[in-house]
């Protein structure tokens, strides 16, 4: 199936209500991407699965940055396997519907929607009812799929609980298994979790092991790191004040922790400084209070009048119903 495959996961096209700035950095990766493997000699590519984020509806600018990125895969590479993935579905418990449908139609493509195995290697989509039962008949060097295993971490803070069905020892059989779903980059026995193309929230703050993975017939696999990604980090003013070049750069998304009296002013000040600074995405600082030597947030200082406030939320609504531009207008014409 490969001598040299390129492998990439959870990308989500159109996450953060369809942001133009998530779209472009989902582009700029597959660019990154596509020039690092040509490089390297890749005439593969495999994803795993979450082309876009939402699964009912796909907004017209993300399927426009959805396409154009297709079309780059398929000029890219002699073939691209396209797992899908539980957010490219529209129903949860069946697979004849996906938003990845039209992925079919370009050349060097090929969307798996139903277990294939071929040459020594598997490609499993998103599992639905009992097929994980499937899992332990399947004889192949190499599996790749888009499992929710118990026992690893869907990020750094949270680990997916043993719901009773799929393992991982219904893979011991099996000399490697590759997936996506968790972000996570994560390795345990012969199961790797390759992580996601970039940092998506806070949940990921200071975990920057993520981009992509080589794989050649035979040989370990390769991780790779996008290192112009976005960034989330979270840090004190105290730590962050003794040497803020450390810990900020361009494209970061900063949330500060207020562990020493400042004014409002003060607070402002340092704000708009780091902002200009360092080119930052996103700035907050929040206040917290010390419990058995535990931080505990209680919530973030908006330094906004009350338009940028409601502005901002209607932006950040997350919603297959509703139409962030229209619910924008409709508060504009209100005033």
């Amino acid at each position: 199936m490969f001598k040299k495959a390129a492998c990439f996961t959870d990308i989500h096209f159109g996450l953060k209500n369809n942001s133009r700035q998530h779209n472009n950095d989902c582009e700029n990766f597959v660019k990154w991407f596509i020039k690092e493997a040509k490089e390297w000699g890749a005439e593969t590519c495999i994803f795993l699965g979450d082309w876009h984020h939402h699964r009912s509806s796909i907004n017209i600018s993300t399927l426009n940055y959805s396409i154009s990125n297709l079309k780059r895969l398929s000029d890219a590479f002699e073939k691209t396997y396209f797992i899908t993935g539980n957010h490219d579905l529209f129903y949860r418990d069946k697979r004849e519907i996906s938003s990845v449908v039209f992925a079919e139609e370009i050349p060097n493509i090929e969307v798996v929607n139903d277990i294939l195995v071929k040459d020594d290697v598997a490609i499993v989509p998103w599992l639905i009812g009992n097929e994980w039962k499937k899992i332990q008949k399947i004889k192949c060097k190499y599996m790749f799929g888009h499992f929710e295993l118990p026992n690893f971490k869907m990020n750094a803070m949270v680990e997916m609980p043993d719901h009773g069905e799929i393992q991982a020892t219904h893979f011991s059989h099996i000399e490697k298994v590759f997936t996506g779903h968790f972000h996570k980059r994560q390795t345990k026995g012969n199961i790797s979790y390759i992580g996601n193309p970039f940092a998506h929230n806070y949940a990921d703050a200071w975990d920057n092991d993520r981009g992509c993975m080589f794989l050649e017939w035979d040989k370990e696999p390769q991780f790779k790191i996008w290192a112009d990604g976005p960034k989330y980090r979270t840090i004190t003013l105290s730590k962050l004040l003794e040497s803020p070049a450390d810990y900020l750069e361009p494209e970061t998304h900063v949330r500060i922790k207020i562990d020493m009296d400042v004014t409002y002013e003060e607070a402002n000040f340092i704000k708009e400084n780091f902002q200009n600074t360092y080119s930052l995405r996103e700035i907050s600082l929040l206040p917290y209070k010390e419990v058995e030597d535990e931080i505990e947030f209680q919530g973030e200082i908006k330094f906004q009048s009350v338009d940028e406030i409601v502005l901002d939320q209607l932006t950040n609504i997350e919603s297959d119903t509703f139409d962030n531009s229209v619910l924008i207008e409709i508060y504009n014409r209100l005033w």
